[in-house]
């Protein structure tokens, strides 16, 4: 440990580089951060250098405060991983949901559905419809 500095290494396949990124970004106001390779292309070394007059204490709490972020933010990339089908979806249906009708309309059209009215498989049927139910007397019964 030089001084006011403090240097570390990273395995890459532990620590996703987004990550590392992410919780190095988090102490740009109290130290200069410096990424390189390690000897091995798998390592990242990561170096502290403070702004301030750091002491040996000062600085290890620094390097153990930034393995806490760095855990977190792993964390977040691999819920970002799994969440990425649902959370286009969600865009998606949002987005289109934005769309005045008549354009939806419109594109149907366009895209060679204009038989979208016709319902061939009776999704807009209603149940008492499809079933011959009035919902009045009940069930018809088809003897």
């Amino acid at each position: 440990m030089q001084e006011n500095k403090i240097s570390f290494t990273l395995d890459s396949q532990i620590y996703p580089l987004e990550a590392i990124y992410s919780a190095s970004y988090v102490f740009v106001d109290r130290v200069y951060v410096f990424l390189s390779k390690g000897k091995k292309n798998k390592k990242i070394k990561i170096t502290f250098k403070a702004k301030k007059k750091l002491n040996k204490k000062q600085l290890l709490d620094l390097k153990n405060e930034f393995h806490n972020e760095l855990l977190d933010y792993v964390l977040r990339v691999e819920i970002g991983k799994r969440t990425k089908k649902i959370r286009e979806a969600i865009v998606g249906a949002a987005l289109v949901s934005s769309l005045p009708k008549e354009r939806l309309v419109n594109n149907l059209e366009e895209e060679g559905n204009k038989n979208y009215k016709n319902d061939p498989l009776g999704i807009f049927e209603t149940w008492e419809k499809k079933h011959k139910v009035n919902e009045k007397s009940g069930p018809k019964n088809n003897k």
